[in-house]
């Protein structure tokens, strides 16, 4: 992490660069999750990213990104229950523009950036290479992210509700939306979670799976 660096703009001016999130959930040798939590009219300051990135939205307000380099100004939309995967970027800075909370869950994936611990990917014999559910039939689910490194599925039981999901071949989280209950679990591969139920519905869950660790690597 590059936090309390000091690096220069195009202008001239010097920026000490912040954490890309207010603060950390999870953290182990495959993944560190950040919380980014920003009031209206609040910014999370000029970062850096140095290992590309799942985005899960838990609240929504209209915000923009703005690039330490001078390019244009990105403006985000994001819908409660959708995620973007992104590579690593330039040094850039998030403001909430809205009236409304903007709230995330921010997965950097290790393995794939700078910060690898070089930990080998071993196979688990007896493992289904696929996850998927233990109950039969429809499951409420959409996938909202579909790369080769990662996939992401979000899951909208009803109330009173309830799924048993099993990983597959590679480690996976479940990230709980509920405002009330904003869990984070990883799972081994091969381990399973059950969806706790709900009195009311709520967002749901999102299920991150970490594909990449199915494939060889070099």
């Amino acid at each position: 992490m590059t936090a309390g660096t000091t690096v220069t703009a195009p202008d001239g001016t010097e920026v000490v660069l912040g954490e890309i999130g207010t603060r950390v959930l999870l953290k182990n040798s495959r993944v560190r999750v950040w919380e980014v939590e920003l009031q209206p009219g609040t910014a999370q300051g000029w970062h850096l990213h140095h290992n590309p990135y799942v985005v899960l939205c838990l609240s929504t307000s209209p915000c923009h990104m703005d690039w330490l380099d001078g390019s244009p100004a990105r403006h985000l939309s994001e819908t409660v229950g959708g995620s973007v995967y992104r590579p690593v970027s330039p040094v850039h800075m998030l403001t909430n523009d809205g009236d409304a909370l903007y709230l995330n869950r921010l997965i950097e994936v290790l393995d794939l950036g700078e910060e690898a611990s070089g930990d080998p990917h071993f196979a688990v014999s007896g493992v289904p290479a696929e996850a998927g559910f233990e109950q039969a039939g429809e499951i409420p689910t959409k996938v909202v992210v579909d790369e080769d490194d990662v996939r992401v599925q979000h899951v909208t039981p009803e109330a009173g509700e309830s799924y048993t999901w099993h990983t597959g071949a590679y480690p996976a989280l479940v990230v709980d939306l509920d405002l009330e209950h904003p869990d984070v679990t990883y799972l081994e591969p091969g381990q399973s979670y059950t969806l706790p139920a709900k009195p009311n519905r709520t967002s749901g869950f999102n299920l991150v799976e970490l594909r990449y660790y199915s494939k060889p690597r070099t």
